[in-house]
């Protein structure tokens, strides 16, 4: 399933990671990398979400807690 770089995202503080949004109807975390490439995480439950949202390093916690168990796929492009 693709979703497109669409999804409400808000900045976060992080070298590496520009904003984070979710789609609690679909489990989806999207992740936009400082570099301006946005990744979905797909069936991220929503009090993981909670968990990253609350870190003191994002970028350390999707390392270890997200990227390590959740599958992942690059956005699309927004259609213009």
């Amino acid at each position: 399933m693709q979703y497109p770089n669409t999804l409400r995202r808000q900045a976060v503080q992080s070298e590496a990671v520009h904003s984070i949004g979710y789609d609690e109807d679909n489990w989806l975390l999207q992740v936009e990398f400082v570099g301006g490439k946005v990744f979905n995480y797909l069936r991220v439950p929503p009090e993981e979400y909670a968990k990253l949202r609350r870190a003191e390093s994002v970028d350390r916690f999707l390392k270890r807690e997200v990227e390590r168990y959740y599958e992942s796929e690059e956005a699309e492009a927004a259609h213009a």
